[in-house]
């Protein structure tokens, strides 16, 4: 998948107030963003990502949506990328403190 901007089109958009006008309703919260996928787990997110490559390898969809299945797909790799280095450093400090301990059983 080629390389997109990290920054999407609404990063710079103005968060929307939910603070109601005296006599006013308040204003609905702001829409949780679809592009969010931090609650998803590497599984989760692998699965979605692969779903979105087949659709738009398949090159059925209308543009405005594969540049969305895009956008998401783009996010769904910075997420599944990010889990990744974290398991790896932790695995690399499981490593470290099972060397350290080694090192100490031979001191023994």
């Amino acid at each position: 998948m080629p390389e997109t901007p990290s920054q999407t089109p609404f990063e710079d958009a103005p968060a929307l107030s939910t603070s109601a006008a005296p006599g006013r309703p308040a204003a609905r919260a702001a829409k949780a963003d679809p592009n969010d996928v931090s609650a998803l787990s590497f599984e989760a997110a692998l699965a979605e990502l692969d779903g979105i490559v087949r659709k738009l390898e398949g090159g059925s969809a209308k543009l405005e949506e594969a540049i969305a299945d895009y956008e998401r797909g783009a996010a769904l790799r910075r997420h599944c990328e990010a889990k990744l280095a974290e398991a790896e450093q932790k695995v690399q400090a499981i490593v470290a403190n099972g060397a350290q301990a080694g090192s100490l059983r031979d001191m023994a």
